[in-house]
């Protein structure tokens, strides 16, 4: 999340007008993230909705096309009981609406916060949940591409160029070779459903070790369950000073498990969908770091904190995910 488009009191409360919530009280930018503008709405409410919403305009990354898959499996997931906000749809009934050449969308605020250290009891309710979700996708009527895929993280660091990688550290030109190998693995026979693809821990909301929310599916798509676990891990299973915390990251595992039991191709593959995974994420951290303006209210992400991650499932997945 973050804020890249600045509106006005008047526009956002025109625009809150179109929708069945009451009238606008404040809005405040959300200063995380790096692909959308996003404000945090109160309301006057009203019976049906309460009066808190996150508002989204989709700025980067996202194409017009892909909002109804997207804003439905908010709502399709949300229905089957997952903790997933649902979207609030407009009085016509819309998902989204456009302004200013932009696709909106209000969505439902759910409570909590997210770790910032997660602890083991917390990483296997997020585990059980991740399973959850994969579970409840099953019957959901739309797919869609993973646009970040490992092929496309090769294609995304090679236009990165070596000189644009290595102005953001000398190490990371050596990451295109081991994206190439990435490249080459081939997923489509694992086990398939909608997927989150991002779940860090500031994608999900927590009340103690209960998860409240998970959010920003703004990269869920139709892909491996094992991608999403692995993804999943890598982002929750390294402590403040990036080294591993076995406790969590077992724990993690563990939690899936207990609702959806891995099959032997899947662990089988992990160690090395976890080092694929972890250069989506100095992919795009390369390319948002080389891209935002510096005026965006933003905070850039060193993409290598994931090249230490993928050394450590590189040196440690084959053991890590033997059983």
């Amino acid at each position: 999340m973050a804020v890249y488009t600045h509106l006005g009191a008047e526009e956002l409360a025109a625009l809150i007008a179109h929708y069945d919530v009451g009238e606008l009280v404040s809005a405040k930018g959300i200063a995380e993230g790096v692909s959308n503008s996003n404000w945090l709405i109160e309301t006057t409410g009203s019976a049906s909705s309460g009066d808190r919403f996150i508002l989204t305009m989709y700025e980067r990354r996202i194409e017009l096309t892909d909002l109804p898959y997207f804003l439905g499996l908010l709502d399709h997931l949300s229905a089957k009981g997952c903790p997933v906000p649902r979207t609030i749809h407009d009085r016509n009934g819309a998902a989204f609406r456009m302004l200013d050449g932009k696709a909106v969308a209000l969505i439902e605020f759910l409570p909590g916060v997210s770790p910032t250290q997660p602890t083991p009891e917390q990483a296997r309710a997020v585990g059980w949940t991740l399973a959850q979700m994969h579970l409840a996708s099953g019957d959901f009527g739309m797919g869609r591409a993973n646009t970040m895929g490992f092929g496309e993280n090769l294609a995304v660091l090679e236009a990165c160029g070596k000189a644009g990688l290595a102005s953001i550290n000398p190490e990371l030109p050596a990451t295109v070779d081991a994206a190439r190998a990435a490249a080459a693995l081939e997923l489509s026979a694992l086990p398939q459903a909608q997927i989150h693809a991002d779940l860090f821990p500031d994608n999900v909301l927590m009340l103690g070790d209960q998860v409240t929310g998970m959010i920003d599916f703004y990269f869920a798509c139709t892909g491996a369950m094992a991608l999403d676990l692995a993804t999943t891990h890598a982002a929750w299973s390294f402590d403040s000073n990036n080294a591993y915390d076995a406790a969590v990251g077992t724990a993690l595992l563990e939690g899936y498990e207990e609702l959806r039991t891995l099959s032997s191709e899947e662990r089988a593959l992990l160690p090395e969908i976890a080092k694929g995974a972890c250069l989506r994420f100095v992919a795009s951290r390369a390319e948002d770091w080389l891209d935002t303006p510096d005026d965006a209210l933003v905070t850039r992400k060193d993409p290598m904190q994931f090249v230490s991650r993928w050394h450590f499932y590189d040196k440690a997945g084959a053991k890590l995910f033997a059983s």
